[in-house]
């Protein structure tokens, strides 16, 4: 606790002028930090399997039902190496379902250029010629969601770490089989004694050494492959689930965005409105900063709980936390006091001021604080996550007074990515609770577009 050499209330009339939501500390992303990752990314599937396992129509199913997004099919059949005139002589000695046979290094350049958002030509294998159309190719552009299939997609590390989710489609071996036969005779033009002599030398071994090893990397196994309806509709469920969550939200598991609805996206556009009134500006704020709470009650531990209704039945609930504050980061933060009161009643409520001594980068943090503060979770207030260090500097003093990390949640209406990445990185354990996570702050670390001084709106002093 630095040496108070000037009086509280010099220090509280000196923070009520114009300020920002932290420090001017350069905390700009660097371009090998995950912020710099967080530019909108696709949501990258791997659909492995064996052959014949019914993998593309588990992929087309999901595709049909994710009619609402742009999603591409990547099949790693795309990326097998044209034969030489040699191993052509020999064809039928070559093993297809070999890690070799495929072009790993172009089939990982293209996964990349998609998920950075470019578009890229796609080899096009002619499977009778074994060889791939040299004039010809498939373009595929930029999409949300990304599958990329094939029975070895599993198989190498770095193309399994480009994916946000694993499916393994198992399907019984003899139905694989007459599958493989219907194919390769119908569409690639083979007859019944070649597919089985593959089948034989190089299918079922290359499944039993490479395909089936690397089942244990699914994240969701599929039996039956396309005929498992809730399989598909759960996975379905799940990657809309993640389409709806910020990118920031897949790097760092902590930060919760309360779902938007045309109710929160109305009241963001009013108190983002610089010609509405301070009263509305007041009311909209409040009605948001109620919803954030609520959210952020929700993340506290709970007991389970019995109690009997006036019809004499039991229900079976849970019980609040009971040891529970909430800090407000002054000035801006007091007018999440109100919300939170409303929410817990009798709630503890203490204040942290963060203040710059002059031009020579000196801080004076002043505290009021529950004196067993250690032994509660923390609600942290301030409505406005900008470049995040004032927050840091709350959060530092909380740990200080015997708060543990995971016991802190802090809550605010809107954040800057940059600085959710600043109070993530350092502290990854504090949970992050916010209505909308803007664009970017600007080079004055303003959060843009933002709302502008939220306190010097929301108390009247912008005047």
């Amino acid at each position: 606790m630095p040496e108070q050499t000037n009086s509280i209330d010099y220090v509280m009339e000196a923070a009520s002028g114009p300020h920002f939501s932290g420090f001017h500390l350069d905390t700009r992303p660097t371009s090998s930090s995950p912020l710099a990752d967080a530019i909108k990314q696709p949501f990258v599937i791997g659909v492995s399997g064996g052959t014949a396992s019914g993998k593309t129509t588990v992929c087309d199913m999901i595709i049909q039902q994710l009619h609402d997004h742009r999603v591409v099919l990547v099949n790693q059949d795309s990326f097998y190496r044209g034969l030489t005139a040699e191993e052509s002589e020999r064809v039928h000695e070559y093993n297809f379902d070999h890690p070799d046979a495929f072009d790993t290094e172009q089939m990982l350049e293209c996964i990349d250029k998609l998920r950075q958002g470019n578009s890229v030509h796609l080899p096009i294998y002619d499977f009778k010629n074994h060889r791939r159309c040299s004039e010809s190719f498939r373009q595929v552009n930029a999409s949300d969601v990304i599958i990329l299939e094939g029975i070895l997609v599993f198989h190498d590390q770095r193309v399994r770490d480009l994916m946000n989710m694993k499916i393994f489609v198992d399907t019984d071996a003899d139905v694989r089989l007459a599958r493989r036969i219907r194919r390769d005779t119908v569409e690639r033009g083979r007859d019944v004694n070649s597919v089985l002599e593959q089948y034989a030398k190089f299918v079922k071994p290359a499944f039993d050494d490479f395909v089936l090893p690397s089942k244990k990397y699914a994240d969701v196994i599929i039996p039956r492959g396309g005929d498992n309806h809730v399989a598909i509709d759960l996975i379905v469920q799940h990657i809309r689930t993640k389409l709806g969550q910020h990118d920031l939200c897949k790097i760092y598991p902590n930060i919760y965005v309360i779902q938007s609805t045309f109710q929160i996206r109305g009241m963001h556009t009013l108190i983002r409105d610089k010609d509405i009134s301070k009263h509305d500006f007041v009311f909209y704020s409040d009605r948001l900063i109620r919803l954030v709470v609520e959210h952020g009650l929700g993340h506290l531990p709970f007991t389970e709980m019995q109690v009997v209704t006036p019809t004499g039945s039991v229900y079976c609930g849970v019980d609040f936390c009971k040891k529970l504050c909430g800090v407000s980061i002054v000035r801006s933060g007091e007018s999440m006091e109100n919300a939170l009161r409303a929410c817990c009643k009798g709630i503890k409520i203490g204040k942290i001021l963060i203040h710059r001594d002059g031009d020579n980068g000196k801080q004076l943090i002043y505290e009021k604080l529950p004196t067993d503060i250690s032994e509660r979770h923390v609600l942290l207030l301030d409505p406005v996550l900008a470049t995040g260090n004032s927050a840091n500097q709350a959060i530092e003093l909380l740990i200080q007074k015997g708060v543990p990390e995971s016991h802190i949640i802090f809550l605010n209406l809107i954040s800057a990515p940059e600085g959710i990445h600043c109070v993530s990185k350092r502290f990854p354990s504090v949970k992050i609770v916010t209505s909308e996570i803007d664009v970017a702050l600007n080079e004055e670390y303003r959060v843009i577009p933002g709302l502008g001084e939220f306190g010097d709106r929301y108390f009247g002093t912008d005047d």
